[in-house]
């Protein structure tokens, strides 16, 4: 897609958005020791929180987490990047009621992650919580809404893949709040409610970002000053041999 270049930037600050959010959880959670941090059993929560001890009634676990202050940057920075890339991609994702509702939960789910992580777990749990609810509540509802987006817009080209993102993170987030891991473990189904979203808009990113095609090129090429388009110059020079001109 031949986008502007404030359309790539928005289109390169999604692709960035899920590298740094999953970098950093994998360095942070190296980093625990005792007992070692398990993608399976422990929240995402976990790598951010600033204190060690026991923590959650509901499983209770040990956690410290060393470099959380790693893990709660990367996620602002997450946050921060997912934001800009709606705002930047705004008009050229298409116009509409779906397509505007979609964007404005997408955007109140990229300030989840801000807040979640200015905002630990054991710090403020209710802000905490509240941050939690925008990703995995209305982002992910935002997320399926975005797949009914019209078929003529830009954000409905990719309906399937949104479509199917969007069902992921539902069914994820239904799971995970019923505590039901289903062989994944509870903290692998928060990994299903919560990373469908970065990861569609990193595939997103992907694609808007992609220089087009030179043959798309050539068709768009200014024809003022007799100046043809290559496609169509090698189209009256094949004419012209053809009737032996050439």
């Amino acid at each position: 897609m031949n986008l502007t270049r404030t359309g790539r930037v928005g289109a390169l600050c999604w692709l960035a958005a899920t590298p740094v959010f999953l970098v950093a959880s994998l360095v942070t959670g190296l980093r625990w020791r005792e007992p070692t941090y398990s993608w399976a059993t422990h929240n995402i929560s976990d790598l951010g929180n600033v204190h060690c001890g026991s923590w959650d009634t509901t499983r209770p676990r040990y956690v410290c987490s060393p470099w959380h202050p790693l893990m709660n940057t990367a996620t602002v920075a997450t946050a921060v990047l997912l934001a800009v890339g709606l705002l930047l991609t705004w008009r050229i994702l298409g116009r509409g009621p779906v397509v505007r509702s979609a964007q404005t939960l997408l955007l109140l789910a990229a300030g989840g992650y801000a807040l979640a992580a200015g905002y630990p777990a054991d710090v403020n749990e209710n802000l905490h919580v509240l941050g939690a609810f925008l990703i995995m509540g209305l982002g992910n509802v935002g997320l399926l809404l975005a797949g009914f987006a019209p078929s003529g817009t830009t954000l409905g080209r990719y309906r399937r893949l949104t479509l199917t993102a969007g069902l992921i993170a539902l069914v994820g987030t239904a799971l995970f709040a019923a505590q039901q891991g289903l062989g994944i473990g509870v903290g692998g189904m928060e990994r299903i409610a919560v990373l469908p979203f970065p990861l569609w808009a990193c595939c997103l990113g992907v694609s808007l970002a992609e220089p087009p095609p030179l043959r798309d090129l050539a068709l768009s090429a200014p024809t003022s000053e007799g100046i043809l388009p290559i496609s169509t110059t090698e189209t009256a020079r094949s004419a012209s041999w053809g009737r032996g001109e050439g």
